[in-house]
C-alpha cells in the first residue's frame, strides 16, 4: 500500500494555492464605480412647504482602502470613498427643483472569501452636502451608512457590485453601483 501523506500535502497545496489566487491580497487598494442612485426627501419646512423628492440619477464613487487580511477566509478592512449621487429632480412647494448631493464616507468592511467570489457587508458615516437650484439654500451634516456587496478577484484585481443606504437627515439614498478596484 502507498503512502497516502504525498498526496494529502499535494491536495492541501492545490487548496491553499487557489485561495491565494483567488485574491487574498492584503494591503492598499484603489477603486472606482458607477451606479443608480435613488433619492426620497419627504417633508414640510415653513419657509418653502411641502418639499418632495422621489427620483433617481447616476452618480460614481472614488474609494480606497486597507485590507488587513489577518485572518484566513475573512476580509476586515477600512475604505475612505467620495460619492456624488448626481442631481435629483422635485418640489419645493409651488417651486420645482434640483438637488445636488454629494458626500465623503468612511466605513470599516467585513467579508468572507469564497475563493475568487467574497460577500461583504459595510458600516461607516457619510459626511454630506447637499444644494438645492433656485436659491432654496444648502445643506449638509454628517449621518450613518450601511451596505452589502458582492465582489469577483483575481490576482490583484477586483470587480464589485454593491448596494448602500445612506441615512442622511430627511432624506434616503439607496445606490447600486458597480465597479473595480485594483490592490497594491
Amino acid at each position: 500500500m502507498k503512502n497516502p501523506l504525498p498526496l494529502a500535502l499535494a491536495v492541501s497545496l492545490a487548496a491553499v494555492s487557489g485561495t491565494a489566487f483567488a485574491g487574498s491580497d492584503s494591503g492598499f487598494y484603489v477603486g472606482a464605480s458607477v451606479g443608480q442612485a435613488n433619492l426620497e426627501l419627504n417633508e414640510s419646512d415653513p419657509d418653502f412647504g411641502s418639499i418632495d423628492f422621489d427620483d433617481d440619477d447616476t452618480g460614481y464613487k472614488i474609494f480606497g482602502g486597507y485590507n488587513f487580511g489577518l485572518i484566513p477566509l475573512v476580509d476586515l478592512a477600512v475604505e475612505g470613498a467620495y460619492v456624488d449621487f448626481g442631481s435629483f429632480g422635485g418640489s419645493a412647494g409651488p417651486v420645482n427643483a434640483d438637488l445636488d448631493v454629494t458626500a465623503w464616507t468612511g466605513a470599516g468592511l467585513a467579508g468572507i472569501k469564497l475563493g475568487p467570489v467574497g460577500i461583504f457587508g459595510k458600516v461607516g458615516a457619510a459626511l454630506w452636502d447637499s444644494e438645492f437650484s433656485g436659491g432654496l439654500g444648502d445643506d449638509d451634516g454628517t449621518d450613518p451608512l450601511y451596505g452589502i456587496g458582492a465582489r469577483f478577484t483575481l490576482f490583484s484585481l477586483q470587480v464589485r457590485a454593491e448596494w448602500e443606504r445612506y441615512d442622511l437627515d430627511n432624506a434616503d439614498i439607496d445606490y447600486f453601483s458597480v465597479g473595480g478596484a485594483f490592490t497594491f
